[in-house]
């Protein structure tokens, strides 16, 4: 576990925009350091421990990309067509050991060793075979259709840098390149609860004015999808003594704890008092909506993340801030999404000094040019603005809001997620 000092978090601003919470997150917390080397096949979605250098050359030898015949360019006739014999056949997986292309057409499959004295392929359906000799056509620029041995990469070269989020084709050059097994940092481990006394567990039976827990759910398996270990610790009643005692046994054995709800100054938002008796918090006021209320602290040398009680809210500082908070801790390189850039055909006014993400969808336009919609109802409570929408456009902090026409970029919640 990264044990971390009580101020870590420290920071004496007004409302921090999201970039200066990225750059403090990247500043102050250490990664966890335990790492484990695993097969190949049990590495989707870890975190490379360290760069991983390719073994041999990729490909490791000479080959065909094509079906045809190999032969010297030398032989070809400068001018016009050439026929030669043919002589040899050489499919994947046979050596070429002892067969020349000299004065001669070697029959070649695609991925087979290329002749020694071979440099050029002709593909199949550009020849034309007469009895024993093939026709070959003028044209043909030396090299073409040859892969030459590490075109793809050399022996030596880094397949994947340390901090990479390992995806199947990053495993696939890994296996390509010689490695049956890779070195990756430890999962993370997250603690999470909801708080509140108006929760209820998913599918139980509801007592007035008390309402389905749903930001837990949906936590958790963001969670998952980011590749971390979640321990599911329920519902933390608004008890700030009781809330203290519980967030203090979490911070052993986990490296982040993470809860929802009561981070405001609400009389009863408790966490603020919870995390204070049992560690040091430091509010962070994010420039974000939705989202303003999230808090950072430390609980016994474990960062601690409290979101909003809003799910919208919830979903949006999950994947904007905990997300690069969650890269960071588990070694990881975090990339910014760039969002693809869409025309509005809405309008919407917002306040400059924060970033806003306005839930919208898709659609074609009559001039078949993609255009995005606004969500008809804005609240940070309302969930189906995330399951009747395509995604989020985000808003810069300076914008004064949309016109309809503008371009704005647009995240799809499939890439987000």
């Amino acid at each position: 576990m990264a044990q971390l000092t009580d101020d870590c978090f420290a920071f004496g601003g007004p409302l921090m925009t999201i970039e200066d919470a990225l750059g403090l997150i990247a500043e102050r917390l250490p990664p966890v350091e335990e790492c484990e080397t695993i097969a190949l096949a049990e590495a989707d979605g870890r975190i490379a421990a360290e760069d991983v250098v390719a073994l041999i050359d990729l490909p490791p030898f000479r080959n065909s990309a094509v079906d045809g015949y190999a032969v010297r360019f030398d032989d070809l006739a400068p001018d016009g067509d050439t026929c030669l014999p043919s002589r040899g056949r050489l499919a994947a997986g046979a050596s070429a050991e002892g067969v020349s292309a000299r004065g001669a057409a070697v029959r070649i499959f695609t991925g087979a060793p290329m002749p020694d004295d071979a440099d050029t392929v002709f593909m199949q359906e550009d020849v034309r075979i007469e009895g024993e000799a093939v026709l070959l056509p003028a044209g043909l620029k030396r090299g073409a259709n040859a892969r030459p041995a590490g075109e793809d990469l050399g022996r030596g070269a880094v397949a994947i840098p340390a901090g990479q989020r390992l995806a199947p084709q990053n495993l696939a050059l890994a296996a390509a390149t010689g490695h049956g097994r890779i070195r990756v940092r430890r999962r993370l481990r997250v603690a999470l609860f909801s708080t509140g006394d108006e929760l209820g567990e998913p599918g139980g039976p509801l007592r007035p004015g008390a309402i389905h827990d749903s930001n837990r759910v949906m936590l958790g398996a963001l969670l998952r999808r980011l590749g971390v270990d979640v321990s599911d610790l329920g519902i933390l009643r608004d008890e700030a003594r009781c809330l203290a005692e519980r967030l203090a046994e979490a911070a052993a054995g986990h490296d982040l704890i993470l809860t929802s709800g009561g981070v405001s100054t609400g009389e009863e938002d408790h966490v603020k008092a919870a995390v204070e008796a049992a560690g040091r918090l430091v509010f962070w006021r994010l420039a974000i909506k939705p989202g303003r209320p999230v808090a950072m602290g430390v609980i016994g040398g474990t960062p601690f993340c409290g979101l909003p009680g809003n799910p919208v809210a919830v979903y949006v500082t999950l994947l904007f801030v905990v997300r690069p908070l969650l890269a960071r801790l588990g070694g990881g390189t975090y990339a910014r999404p760039l969002g693809v850039p869409v025309r509005a055909a809405f309008a919407y006014r917002k306040k400059t000094g924060r970033r806003e993400f306005v839930r919208v969808s898709l659609r074609r336009a009559a001039d078949g040019s993609v255009e995005a919609v606004k969500y008809p109802r804005d609240g940070a409570g309302v969930i189906t603005s995330l399951t009747g929408s395509d995604g989020l456009a985000e808003l810069a902090d300076e914008s004064r809001g949309v016109s309809d026409g503008d371009t704005i970029l647009f995240h799809p919640h499939a890439t987000l997620l």
